[in-house]
């Protein structure tokens, strides 16, 4: 068995000798000769695309045909039309009929990636096909009849997504016959390291250009940062240093510039057990926070100017002195409390401010929009991800069907 996941891995470009990942792929070899449905599970970035097709190649299905459907990127409203087709006239714009992903793979292979992002509607259909291997056209009333292997995969936690509401029990059980899992990069210290000769190796061949390596510090380093993108996140850094660096010889101190959220030196603002994700949600609300907060100061501020200036207008105009000395009086005494207030309010602000380590002056009369500061993550994202969607929508914490989404709407130039 050792000698034949050797030969799986040079075959399909399998870097790494982890024994749960060898474990995997053992897996995967042993459910190919049979029909069974079988769902790959990982964080994204591990490598779950290579496991499909070790299935299909080595199955009795391998000369038909293996078709790989990303179901985050499809919309939702076409998705049904993808997977099973539809008529002439079924909707608007289906000016003719059109044969779906379960009709042509007949006798062959479906690969579902990020199939916990299937709407609802779209899980019953799809387990009708698991069930008796039925589905019928959008727009048609025939039953038709598909023999398609399904192997699907996610990187959600689908207990969670059942909790929720968001996929069917029924389904999961029935695409999880086999479940493969594969583990994310921080877990295989030993391959972290090799992996990363690999890609620098291949860029040195593709950009002819020497190969860079990392000094012992720079490989420590390496190994001991939590790699949230996992095995394609590495694949950047290496391709990004080929590229940019002159000196082929790279320092720690070199490669942490290219190792996004490096913290090291900085206090803990989440624990460890909280993903990327969860820190960007929490910083874009901290953000809303404190610039409504800063808002509401320079509301105040207005707000007491107005009344002092109008009253004490009104009041002289009337040339009531006495009134007038009463009402500065009393405007004095709300002044003060007002100040107090305010002094309070700036004071957490700041202190807000220092906690978080936040280095850019925020200038009293700006507001920055909710609007603004989503663009701006957005773009950041997709500039750290060199434009990959998929990459920048893992670390904003959203699908790549709504960050799509979002660059329409913002209409985003890439």
């Amino acid at each position: 068995m050792e000698t034949s996941t050797q030969n799986i891995k040079q075959r399909f470009g399998i870097i790494g000798n982890d024994p749960i990942l060898n474990r995997s792929i053992e897996k995967a070899m042993r459910v190919s000769p049979t029909d069974i449905s079988v769902l790959i599970t990982g964080e994204s970035g591990v490598g779950k695309e290579s496991f499909p097709k070790i299935i299909h190649q080595l199955s009795h299905r391998k000369h038909n045909k293996y078709i790989a459907v990303n179901c985050g990127a499809i919309p939702e409203g076409t998705i049904d039309s993808e997977l099973f087709g539809h008529e002439k006239g079924a909707f608007t714009g289906a000016n003719n009929a059109r044969k779906g992903y379960f009709e042509v793979a007949d006798g062959g292979t479906i690969f579902l990636d990020e199939v916990g992002e299937l709407p609802l509607t779209t899980q019953v259909r799809l387990l009708r096909v698991l069930e008796n291997g039925e589905f019928i056209k959008v727009g048609a009333s025939d039953v038709q009849k598909t023999n398609v292997r399904i192997v699907a995969a996610t990187n959600l936690d689908m207990e969670k997504a059942i909790q929720k509401g968001k996929f069917r029990e029924d389904l999961f059980y029935r695409l999880s016959t086999v479940e493969i899992k594969i583990p994310p990069l921080r877990n295989r210290k030993e391959d972290i390291h090799l992996l990363f000769r690999k890609f620098s190796s291949d860029f040195a061949k593709k950009y002819n250009m020497p190969t860079i390596r990392l000094d012992e510090n720079a490989q420590r380093l390496l190994n001991s940062y939590r790699w949230n993108g996992n095995v394609r996140q590495l694949r950047n850094i290496a391709e990004q240093l080929s590229v940019l660096e002159e000196k082929r010889e790279i320092s720690s101190q070199l490669l942490k510039y290219y190792l996004p959220d490096f913290n090291s030196n900085l206090p803990a603002l989440v624990n460890e057990s909280k993903s990327s994700n969860d820190f960007s949600n929490e910083r874009e609300i901290l953000y809303k926070i404190l610039f409504d907060m800063k808002k509401d100061l320079n509301d105040l501020k207005k707000i007491t100017n107005h009344l002092k200036s109008d009253n004490i207008e009104t009041h002289v105009k009337d040339n009531n002195l006495s009134s007038f000395e009463n009402l500065q009086s009393s405007i004095q005494d709300q002044k003060s409390a007002e100040i107090i207030d305010f002094n309070e309010k700036e004071t957490n602000f700041n202190s807000n401010l220092d906690k978080y380590h936040f280095a850019e002056e925020i200038d009293e009369e700006e507001t920055l929009s909710i609007h603004d500061k989503e663009l701006e993550l957005i773009k950041k994202a997709l500039e750290r991800n060199n434009g990959k969607r998929k990459a920048a929508a893992i670390e904003l914490g959203i699908s790549e069907r709504t960050l799509y989404r979002k660059i329409k709407q913002h209409d985003l130039e890439l």
